[in-house]
C-alpha cells in the first residue's frame, strides 16, 4: 500500500470521524433521544431476526448493545477510509458512498416513533461537515502533488513540495479532530437533552417513602444477596440503544381504546392521585437458571386499576397494549392490571425519582408477568383492546404472549472457586415465586434427600433436623411436602426471598441442588428447558470442592 493511498484513507478516517462528531454534538444540542448513530442501531437492532439476536444475547449477554456499537463503529471505519481513497481518485468519485451513508442514516433516524423533522438537521450537518473536512485535509496533498510535478526535474525541490503537504495534512487533521471533538463533548453540555432532564429529575419532590427493610427478612451469611436491590444493581434490559430523557414538563399518559372515555395525565396529575407503594420483585424472561437478570426494589406509584375504571372499560376487552415513548411495545393481559395486585404506574424507586435508565420519568409495574409482557419502561400510551388485535414486539419475535412468571431459586453462596475447608459451610441464596409467595426451599446435596432451609422472613424460622421425606433430586419434582419446622411468612406475596443453611461438608468434591415450594403448593420442576419462549425451568445446580 502506497504513502498517498494511506494518507488519503487516513484523512477520509479522520473527516468521518468529524462528521459523526458534529452529529452527535448537533443532536445532543437539540435535545433529540437518539444521534444519527444511535438511529442506526436501533434500525439494525428491530430488523435483526428473533432468531438471530437471541442467539447473539445468550452469546454475550448484557453486552450486546456495546458489542453492537462497536461493530457499526469498525463497519463506518472502513466506509470512512473507502472514501478517503476514493476521493484520491476525483473530487466525485466517494459521492455515491456520501449518498448512501447519508441516506440510510436519515432513513434510520425518521423512522423512529419519536422522529420529528429537527432529526433530520445532525444528519445534514453532519455529512456537510463531513464532505467539508476531507476536502480541508486533502487540499494540501492535491497541491503539493501539482507542484511536484510541475517540479519533477528537480527532485529536492519535489521532496519539499510533499513534505511540507504531509505537515499541512498532519496539521489540518489535527484541528478538524479537535473541532470534531469539541462538539461531541460541548453538544451534550450546553444542549437540551439528557442533562438537564437529569437536573429536573433531582430537583422534584415526590410523595414516596424512603423504605426501610423489614426486619428478619435478611439472612445471615457472607455472599448473600441482600434482599433489596439497589437502583445501581437492578437489572437493566432493553431495545433502547439509547435511553429516552423525557422532561417531565412534557411527560404525558394517553389511556384510549376499548374505553368509555379518554383520559390523558400529566406528570403532576399522576403524581396529585392516591399513591399506592410495595415490595415488588421483578424478573427478565430471559433470565437463565442461576441467573441475575431479577431484583426487589421499593416502587412508588398509582394503581392501574382506578385509572382504567375511571376510563370505563368496554366488554370484551381482554388487553393493553403499552407503547413506549421510544416506540417499543408490550401487551398485558388486561385481568392483570385491574384485579387485586399491585399493578401500578410507578414515578419512584426505592424511596427516589426512577433513574432514566429505569423508566423516568414513568413506568409499569405489574408483580407476577415477566417484564416483556408487562413492565413497560418510559411509557407514555396505554391502550385498551384484544389480544386479537394487536401484535407487540417481543411477540412478534416468537416469545409468548401471555408470560406469568415461573417459580425459581438460586444459589449464591458456595461461590465457584470457593476455597472451603471441611466442617460446618454456610450456603444460601434466593427464591422467588412471584404474585403466590414462597413456602419453602429446599436443598440436596450430593444427591441426597431434600432439606429444608431456613428463609428470611417477618417472623421467626426455625431451621429443621434431619432429612426431608420427599424424594431425591433424581429428575421431576415431587410434590410431597417434607416433615419440617412451620418456616416464617415473607414480606408479601410479590417479593422474593433469601434461604440459607449451615451444612457439614466433608473433603471431596460436591454438588448442591436447590428448589423451591410456592404458597399454591407448586414445586419449582426439575426439567430444564431454555429461556425462550416464556422462561427457563430447571434445578440450580453448582459443584464445588472441600479440601
Amino acid at each position: 500500500m502506497s504513502n498517498a493511498r494511506m494518507s488519503w484513507g487516513t484523512a477520509g478516517l479522520v473527516a468521518g470521524f468529524a462528521g459523526l462528531a458534529v452529529s452527535h454534538g448537533t443532536a445532543h444540542y437539540l435535545g433529540r433521544r437518539l444521534t444519527p448513530f444511535d438511529a442506526v442501531a436501533e434500525l439494525v437492532i428491530d430488523v435483526t431476526p428473533g432468531s438471530v439476536a437471541h442467539w447473539f444475547i445468550e452469546l454475550v449477554g448484557t453486552l450486546d448493545k456495546p458489542l453492537l456499537g462497536l461493530i457499526i463503529a469498525a463497519i463506518m471505519c472502513l466506509l470512512f477510509l473507502a472514501a478517503g481513497r476514493l476521493a484520491a481518485r476525483a473530487w466525485w468519485a466517494p459521492l455515491p458512498l456520501y449518498a448512501a451513508m447519508g441516506g440510510f442514516a436519515l432513513l434510520a433516524t425518521l423512522t423512529r416513533d419519536d422522529a420529528t423533522r429537527t432529526d433530520a438537521v445532525p444528519v445534514a450537518l453532519g455529512a456537510v461537515c463531513w464532505i467539508a473536512a476531507l476536502s480541508f485535509i486533502t487540499e494540501p496533498v492535491t497541491t503539493g502533488s501539482r507542484a511536484a510535478a510541475v517540479s519533477a526535474a528537480t527532485s529536492d525541490v519535489a521532496g519539499d513540495a510533499h513534505a511540507h503537504s504531509r505537515r499541512t495534512v498532519l496539521i489540518r487533521s489535527a484541528v478538524v479532530t479537535a473541532i470534531g471533538v469539541g462538539t461531541a463533548v460541548l453538544g451534550p453540555i450546553v444542549g437540551r437533552g439528557r442533562r438537564r432532564v437529569e437536573q429536573a429529575r433531582r430537583l422534584l419532590v415526590l410523595p414516596a417513602t424512603t423504605p426501610n427493610v423489614p426486619a428478619g427478612v435478611s439472612l445471615k451469611g457472607e455472599g448473600l444477596t441482600p434482599w433489596m436491590t439497589s437502583a445501581d444493581d437492578f437489572y437493566l434490559i432493553d431495545t433502547a440503544f439509547q435511553k429516552p430523557a423525557i422532561d417531565p414538563k412534557t411527560w404525558s399518559l394517553r389511556i384510549h381504546g376499548m374505553v368509555e372515555r379518554e383520559v390523558v395525565l400529566s406528570y403532576q396529575e399522576l403524581l396529585d392521585r392516591e399513591v399506592t407503594e410495595d415490595w415488588i420483585t421483578l424478573s427478565c424472561v430471559s433470565n437463565p437458571v442461576g441467573g441475575d437478570l431479577i431484583g426487589n426494589a421499593w416502587w412508588s406509584g398509582v394503581r392501574i386499576a382506578p385509572l382504567l375504571a375511571e376510563a370505563g372499560v368496554r366488554p370484551h376487552a381482554d388487553a393493553v397494549l403499552q407503547t413506549s415513548q421510544d416506540g417499543w411495545t408490550c401487551g398485558t393481559p388486561l385481568q392483570a392490571l385491574t384485579d387485586d395486585r399491585q399493578a401500578m404506574i410507578a414515578f419512584a424507586m426505592n424511596g427516589e425519582a426512577l433513574p432514566i435508565e429505569h423508566g423516568f420519568p414513568a413506568r409499569v409495574i405489574v408483580p407476577g408477568l415477566y417484564g416483556y409482557v408487562s413492565a413497560c419502561k418510559w411509557v407514555v400510551d396505554i391502550e385498551v383492546t384484544r389480544f386479537d388485535r394487536i401484535s407487540a414486539y417481543w411477540t412478534e419475535l416468537g416469545w409468548s404472549e401471555k408470560a406469568p412468571l415461573k417459580i425459581g431459586s438460586r444459589i449464591d453462596v458456595p461461590r465457584s472457586g470457593q476455597d472451603i475447608r471441611p466442617g460446618d459451610l454456610r450456603i444460601g441464596g434466593m427464591a422467588w415465586a412471584q404474585h403466590t409467595g414462597i413456602e419453602r426451599v429446599e436443598y440436596a446435596i450430593d444427591g441426597g434427600a431434600w432439606q429444608v432451609a431456613a428463609i428470611g422472613g417477618i417472623t421467626n424460622h426455625t431451621v429443621p433436623a434431619g432429612p426431608a421425606t420427599s424424594a431425591a433430586p433424581t429428575g421431576e419434582a415431587s410434590s410431597a411436602a417434607p416433615s419440617a419446622a412451620p418456616v416464617g411468612k415473607v414480606p408479601n406475596r410479590d417479593t422474593w426471598v433469601q434461604w440459607a443453611a449451615t451444612v457439614t461438608v466433608d473433603e471431596g468434591d460436591h454438588e448442591l441442588r436447590v428448589r423451591a415450594v410456592g404458597a399454591d403448593g407448586e414445586v419449582q420442576t426439575g426439567v430444564e428447558k431454555d429461556v425462550r419462549p416464556d422462561g427457563a425451568t430447571g434445578w440450580h445446580t453448582r459443584q464445588f470442592s472441600v479440601g
